[in-house]
């Protein structure tokens, strides 16, 4: 693959305006086109970034052969679908998360991607962050000991309109999929996948969740204790304990500027990396590095990662009682 990467943009949301912002500052990386299914929508959205094509269905947009790599930005409800396509068509995909609405959905896309050898990656951009990056270079190597403990949390005040998405099952609504997934991936990154998964929420009258709590744990004595929410402006902050010592996180964990770490005896060390803390480019920059590379998937968001924290999520819906429609029916008892 050439220096310069060409990308096209699958929906014409917040994200994917954040995205293409962020991503158009990179040197060696060009978008060439645009897609929504409509065609008013994505002429817009190519208009204001001075992209050369836009189209009004994905098919023909997944089948342009000027696009190197697809990001895929619609509501996770068709992430499924969307990146599908793409895969189907032979384009390499970075996918938003959550990565599906379960896992079987995200073991199918794993699959595919599999057996045709290409590029996919969830677009856990907490996880190429520098600052995250460096937090788990300091655990691995022992600066808190046996992690004991993790604490994060995020959560909107809202309200939110029953009419509104995240109030909606069939486009996979709730705090979990939105919000949720955040902490879990963060506690995952640092435990691997929880050995149990206790949850408890409050739902809303068409069966999403509104306010859940999360108790993850592991074989090792580690626990995590996670939460979200779509009614609470919680303080989105985390924490890492061990037997040695406890690393904090300010608001804002998931895209931060730097963390203090704690140690007995010894006084705070602040750790930060310059650079704008929100920027997506980290996660672009490592689907480039890999397309290059010829590496079909990300060391920093492996795909194995990404299916477990899909399968704790499905975990926690189960426990808590929300369900989607394209879920499997529910067991009959006998």
């Amino acid at each position: 693959m050439s220096r310069t990467v060409r990308w096209g943009i699958l929906a014409t949301g917040g994200i994917a305006a954040s995205f293409t912002t962020d991503l158009l500052q990179l040197p060696d990386a060009e978008v060439t086109a645009v897609a929504s299914r409509s065609t008013a929508s994505a002429r817009e959205f190519a208009d204001r970034f001075g992209i050369p094509r836009a189209y009004g269905d994905w098919a023909s947009f997944a089948a342009d052969p000027d696009v190197d790599v697809v990001y895929v930005a619609t509501p996770h409800s068709a992430h499924r679908a969307a990146a599908g396509l793409c895969l189907e068509a032979g384009k390499p995909v970075l996918c938003e998360k959550a990565f599906t609405l379960n896992a079987r959905e995200a073991g199918e896309l794993v699959e595919l991607a599999r057996a045709r050898g290409l590029f996919l990656m969830e677009a856990m951009w907490m996880y190429c962050s520098p600052v995250i990056r460096r937090l788990t270079e300091l655990v691995a190597d022992g600066a808190v000991g046996e992690i004991r403990s993790v604490h994060a949390d995020f959560g909107l005040m809202g309200p939110f309109d029953p009419t509104h998405r995240l109030r909606d099952p069939a486009l996979g609504g709730g705090a979990l999929l939105d919000l949720g997934v955040y902490p879990v991936s963060f506690a995952q990154l640092l435990l691997g996948e929880p050995d149990r998964v206790q949850a408890d929420a409050l739902l809303s009258p068409e069966g999403v969740d509104l306010n859940t709590g999360v108790l993850l744990g592991w074989d090792s004595g580690a626990t995590a204790q996670l939460s979200c929410s779509i009614t609470a402006d919680t303080p989105l902050t985390a924490s890492v304990s061990g037997t040695a010592g406890r690393i904090e996180f300010p608001r804002g964990f998931f895209y931060p500027e730097g963390f203090v770490l704690h140690r007995p005896g010894r006084e705070p060390e602040e750790f930060t990396v310059p650079g704008r803390r929100d920027s997506l480019q980290h996660e672009a920059a490592e689907v480039m590095r890999c397309l290059r590379a010829g590496e079909t998937e990300s060391p920093l968001v492996p795909l194995d990662g990404t299916l477990a924290v899909m399968r704790t999520l499905d975990a926690v819906r189960e426990r808590i009682g929300v369900r989607y429609p394209v879920d499997a029916p529910a067991a009959t008892p006998a």
